[in-house]
């Protein structure tokens, strides 16, 4: 029997490079976000190029509502969710805390702690009923180490980290897994939607760095799913090699060269 992925905020970054590395094993894969053509095309490439089933599902994680109707439907089409990956997630502005947007902080709230609650709240009770499956949260290096203007989105990913381990907790006696995989700097749509578009200022952040690549954290999330049963990996931090943490790093000309 096909096993069954949930990615969520599949449209692009982590979550599309995850969703083709399963589909790649052969995994059915359902994949959600807010863009529904994009899922479309998505959809159309994976099944083409793997022969897989995918199943999309277009709601906002943020809307409590959405996420249990599009859950319920789910159900009707395929038997169980063996992983769920929480990716769904943004920073929104970098500012002081007395200076911050408040929208700026309801949306990052909303989606990356209520918005993975609300997730994982309908899709693990359809583990606990296989008394098996694993849950995978999407974290960061500022759910480590607060940076300069990060607060409220460092707040969330603090978050994250301590759902992650009571999901380990709670769900122990019904073997089911918790990681959560924190990326560092990873060069994908995230300091865009951080900027609110601005392309120009995103591609500054990462100038003369050789960041992480979306890929690269979807080969991490397949390791960590395709470990024997009794492994669990419960945390694992993960950055470009001019990265130490959320705080400190450097450019590719500060590196020190061969003498």
């Amino acid at each position: 029997m096909s096993k069954t992925i949930l990615v969520t905020g599949a449209t692009s970054g982590f979550g599309k490079a995850i969703a083709e590395r399963f589909a790649k094993e052969g995994y059915t894969i359902c994949i959600t976000g807010r863009r529904e053509e994009r899922l479309a095309e998505i959809k159309a490439a994976l099944e083409k190029q793997y022969g897989v089933k995918v199943v999309t599902l277009t709601f906002d994680v943020r809307d409590r509502k959405q996420v249990e109707d599009a859950v319920s439907h789910l159900k009707t089409q395929v038997e169980h969710i063996d992983i769920l990956v929480n990716n769904a997630g943004l920073a929104s502005g970098l500012a002081t805390i007395d200076e911050g947007d408040i929208d700026d902080w309801e949306v990052m709230i909303d989606t990356n702690i209520k918005g993975l609650l609300y997730v994982t709240r309908q899709v693990a009770p359809m583990m606990k009923a296989c008394a098996s499956g694993h849950i995978i949260n999407i974290g960061s290096t500022a759910g480590n180490v607060v940076y300069k203007n990060g607060n409220v989105y460092c707040a969330t990913k603090f978050a994250v980290d301590a759902l992650t381990q009571a999901m380990r907790i709670d769900l122990l006696p019904y073997g089911i897994k918790a990681t959560a995989i924190n990326p560092g700097m990873a060069e994908t749509e995230f300091s865009i939607v951080r900027f609110h578009g601005d392309e120009e200022r995103a591609k500054g952040f990462y100038a003369d760095v050789n960041a992480l690549r979306a890929e690269d954290i979807a080969d991490i999330a397949w390791y960590c799913a395709s470990l024997p049963p009794h492994v669990c990996i419960n945390d694992l931090t993960v950055t470009c090699l001019t990265q130490a943490n959320s705080v400190y790093s450097i450019k590719e000309a500060e590196r020190v060269k061969p003498a």
